[in-house]
């Protein structure tokens, strides 16, 4: 079951909050890098970082009208195949029109994967909760905790993702300035970068993102851990909600944390991407 309303906001409103974060989260870094194209919209937004890597390659936040849709699909698929470079489209609860799935598939796209879109009210968290010992959470402040949050982000892929530690090289400067709406975190285990989580402000909410814990140290609380910090944090800042995207494996924790299901996430790619 979904959620009607988090902290009064309704869930309609809530869907577009979250899109509008997501936005922010997937461009913001790529309109201030040299060879990116971001294009935006009331239709959607078309983000290309110049780079061969669909981690940094979207459409979303589609507002289509029906009759043009098959039209603007093609469009924006016909950009990444002329390009070559791979790329996701992400379709959520507020994503129009209603069958703009139907569409992309007959768009020949596929999809990849699906998670549960969450929220919470930041003022209602249970963030009681005693981090590992020997856990040490940064906010990224410097140059080499961005290498050290982009080197545990590659090492997602098998092989790592070198794509990934190019991007956060070319976006450090824009990371790093105090105005940066994407806020990086590291978690250290007596020096040793361990764990990352991001927190996106935009739309009116927070955002989680790149929650992830290297093999050797998960099931010790760490991820809990570099969850509850961003939150704890945009709380202090004067947010009120908190939007993620919940795989299988994170649904269990987050429903703990307090978060709640609004609805679901679907990332569509052209064959032969597929999940990554």
């Amino acid at each position: 079951m979904s959620a009607t309303s988090i902290a009064g906001v309704p869930a309609r409103q809530l869907a577009a909050a979250a899109d509008d974060n997501l936005a922010v989260h997937a461009s913001w870094a790529q309109e201030r890098l040299p060879g990116a194209r971001v294009e935006r919209d009331a239709g959607l937004v078309l983000v290309d970082s110049g780079l061969p890597c669909d981690t940094f390659n979207f459409v979303l936040r589609s507002r289509l009208e029906a009759a043009a849709a098959p039209a603007r699909v093609e469009g924006a698929i016909d950009h990444f195949r002329r390009a070559g470079r791979p790329f996701s489209w992400w379709v959520g609860p507020a994503d129009a029109p209603e069958h703009l799935g139907e569409l992309l598939r007959a768009a020949g796209l596929e999809a990849a994967e699906s998670e549960v879109a969450m929220a919470a009210d930041l003022h209602a968290l249970r963030a009681e909760h005693e981090p590992p010992r020997g856990l040490e959470i940064a906010r990224v402040r410097t140059p080499a905790q961005v290498r050290d949050f982009a080197r545990l982000l590659a090492g997602n892929w098998t092989p790592p993702d070198l794509e990934v530690v190019r991007f956060y090289e070319m976006a450090t400067p824009a990371l790093l300035s105090d105005d940066a709406p994407l806020w990086l975190y590291v978690g250290y285990v007596e020096g040793t970068p361990v764990a990352t989580s991001e927190l996106a402000v935009g739309g009116g909410v927070a955002g989680l993102y790149n929650i992830s814990t290297i093999p050797s140290h998960r099931r010790r609380g760490i991820g809990r851990a570099l969850t509850l910090r961003p939150l704890v944090d945009a709380r202090a800042a004067g947010l009120r909600v908190a939007i993620l995207q919940a795989s299988a494996d994170g649904l269990a924790l987050y429903e703990q944390i307090g978060f709640v299901a609004t609805g679901r996430i679907t990332e569509y790619k052209p064959p032969g991407e597929g999940a990554r």
